[in-house]
């Protein structure tokens, strides 16, 4: 299990806790939404964090690109950074459905959110919408969309949670501006642990810093791009100096060390999986030429890619 509660930044706070934290100042809003029969809204891109719940029933989450995602009751999307996104009974095309306002407050078949009957689908969505600044840099860095499936043991706890601010949103009892944004940190916080513990790579080095692990994903889904510490200390909110430091104590290596091994050992693989050319490969594994690929590749291997390639197209053959 990730231990995302002890990562720490230099101030002495984890930084899960701060992203939260930046966008608590935003306006906390929260809703249930409930339909049956064909159904189907769209909820437009904003800034500021929030998340959906899927309290009841079963739907399709349709993304503004990829395909789109079935989901169950107790499933949980993440909108980081405020992604436009889209709920339907059936799969389709964002461009397609109804803005989830018009949904709610003009459909006169839809269910009354209020109503004790039940419907085909029931969603609770918070979100805290930020006026003025920008999303936290580690929350931006994340995937725009993140779907999690609690496991047994998150759950309860998930479902708990969703429980007291659906009580909250529906009566609005006294006190709900202040246990709102709680109840909404609570939420966010938790499903995101979730998902950042069921999304660690096989291949990545494990650790228990949210703030390097974004890194990492960083490298190792966009090894093509000219990085420099300044750019990977960016993306997850830290100084260069910070930035280096951490990563070199999680890791093992500095940042640019690691990032050149998982350059080169990605090289190899497509040396020894595919016949792409040399250039094509340099290019994607972060060189700007064939020849600074081929230097960096004899410093490490203490061979020539072509050479390299050879060997290894005779022992598969041997094989």
């Amino acid at each position: 299990m990730v231990a995302i509660t002890r990562a720490r930044t230099g101030s002495g706070t984890d930084i899960l806790s701060e992203a939260i934290g930046s966008v608590r100042i935003g306006r906390a809003q929260a809703c249930r939404v409930r339909q049956s029969g064909s159904w189907g809204m769209r909820f437009p891109a904003f800034a500021g964090s929030g998340f959906h719940i899927l309290l009841r029933g079963s739907g399709w989450l349709i993304p503004a690109t990829g395909r789109p995602r079935a989901l169950k009751a107790g499933d949980v999307v993440l909108t980081p950074f405020g992604a436009e996104l889209g709920f339907s009974h059936a799969p389709g095309l964002l461009k397609d459905l109804p803005l989830a306002a018009e949904v709610v407050s003009e459909d006169p078949h839809g269910p009354d959110p209020s109503s004790p009957d039940p419907a085909d689908v029931e969603f609770l969505c918070g979100a805290y919408w930020l006026d003025h600044g920008q999303v936290h840099p580690y929350l931006r860095a994340l995937p725009e969309l993140l779907v999690v499936s609690p496991g047994h043991d998150r759950a309860l706890q998930l479902r708990l949670l969703a429980d007291l601010l659906a009580v909250d949103v529906s009566d609005a009892p006294p006190g709900s501006g202040a246990t709102r944004p709680a109840l909404l940190d609570l939420l966010l916080t938790h499903a995101l642990r979730q998902w950042l513990e069921q999304n660690r790579d096989a291949d990545r080095p494990e650790t228990d810093d949210p703030a390097i692990a974004v890194a990492l994903r960083e490298i190792h889904t966009s090894l093509h791009k000219p990085w420099t510490v300044e750019q990977l200390g960016r993306t997850v909110g830290m100084s260069r100096t910070a930035f280096t430091k951490r990563f070199t104590a999680m890791v093992g290596k500095p940042p640019m060390t690691y990032l050149t091994g998982r350059r080169l050992s990605h090289g190899a693989r497509l040396l020894r999986e595919t016949k792409a050319p040399l250039a094509t490969i340099a290019r994607q594994v972060g060189y700007s030429t064939e020849f600074a690929f081929g230097a960096a590749f004899r410093r490490e291997y203490g061979i020539s890619p072509g050479r390299f390639r050879d060997l290894e197209s005779r022992r598969a053959c041997e094989a």
